[in-house]
């Protein structure tokens, strides 16, 4: 059972490592890579430790408790407000902060010995990111507080946090001069990783609440959606690669016509994925069998379709904006 939760845990992390591994030119040695994800994963036990000795402390300076008090291996339900007050004080930082000293550390050492690349200090990131979800996983699964399929479909939302900071590691340690506002664009970079974090756990936790807070839930795959976006734009740059352009026009008007099409397409697409992941939850307990049942295969069928209707229409958003934008500039 241990073993098995183990390989849950950690085949879809090294599964995507090697899709990014694959992707990134003059990658580093494999097994650079996997001692990366191994520090990661001592990272985010590391940062659990710090998470229980931080409300310890909290506890005895003040009611923190009252406030919030949900490790990931508890269940419980508290208000909003105290949520998002820990996810911002307290997990946020001490997530992120273990995820930047584990790839700050091991980098240090390597670049006294060779001369890194932007790409490869964002794929020692990307590592270190997946092995902390890897440490993640084993703990929801193993204290049952979260199925295997949210789990394997939350794999790539650390990298997503950690991207900002990552690549802005990655010009001021592959940077010849390395200037002061490339280290504060570190700081930047990685505050707006801890905001991100916060807001994503916070709306991930909106769907407990009566109306109108569980509404915020609806916001949660957009957001995620948005980020891995973001990711795939940075990815491209240490690439080398141009950056996809979706708004281009340069009067106001039309600008704001393309913003618009874009939070539209982001609600759209983010939502279909939802109703994806919100039927195969619901499909998820039943037997084989059973999902060979008319009424069950109606359903399936039914909401398959309307959730492909308004993925297929977000991509053909998607689709008219890059157009649009080679358009302009070619």
């Amino acid at each position: 059972m241990i073993i098995s939760l183990l390989l849950w845990a950690a085949i879809p992390p090294l599964l995507l490592l090697g899709y990014y591994y694959c992707r990134v030119p003059f990658a580093p040695l494999l097994l650079r890579l996997l001692m990366f994800f191994i520090i990661g994963a001592i990272s985010g036990i590391l940062a659990l430790s710090l998470e229980w000795i931080f409300e310890i402390v909290a506890n005895k300076i003040g009611d923190w408790h009252h406030i919030q008090l949900c490790l990931p291996t508890s269940r419980c339900a508290s208000t909003l407000t105290g949520i998002a007050l820990r996810q911002l004080v307290e997990v946020g930082p001490i997530e992120e902060g273990c995820k930047l000293v584990a790839v700050v550390v091991p980098t240090c050492y390597l670049q006294r010995r060779y001369r890194l690349l932007h790409s490869t200090v964002f794929l020692f990131t990307v590592a270190v990111a997946l092995g902390f979800t890897a440490e993640e996983n084993w703990i929801y699964l193993f204290h049952d507080t979260a199925s295997i399929l949210d789990r394997t479909i939350g794999t790539p939302v650390h990298t997503m946090f950690s991207a900002p900071w990552g690549y802005a590691l990655g010009i001021y340690i592959s940077s010849h001069t390395r200037l002061n506002r490339d280290r504060k664009f570190i700081f930047r970079a990685w505050l707006n990783s801890v905001i991100c974090h916060a807001l994503v756990n916070v709306l991930s936790s909106a769907w407990r609440y009566s109306l109108p807070l569980r509404f915020l839930s609806y916001s949660l795959f957009p957001f995620l959606l948005w980020m891995f976006w973001r990711l795939e734009q940075l990815m491209r740059k240490v690439q080398g690669k141009p950056a996809i352009t979706l708004i281009s026009d340069r009067t106001p008007q039309r600008r704001y016509w393309q913003r618009s099409l874009v939070l539209f397409a982001l609600v759209l697409g983010g939502n279909a994925i939802f109703g994806l992941f919100l039927l195969a939850r619901i499909l998820s307990p039943l037997s084989p069998s059973k999902l060979f049942d008319t009424d069950i295969l109606w359903f399936i069928f039914t909401r398959f379709l309307l959730n492909l209707f308004f993925g297929v229409l977000a991509w053909g958003i998607y689709r008219y904006l890059r157009h649009s934008g080679r358009r302009r500039y070619f």
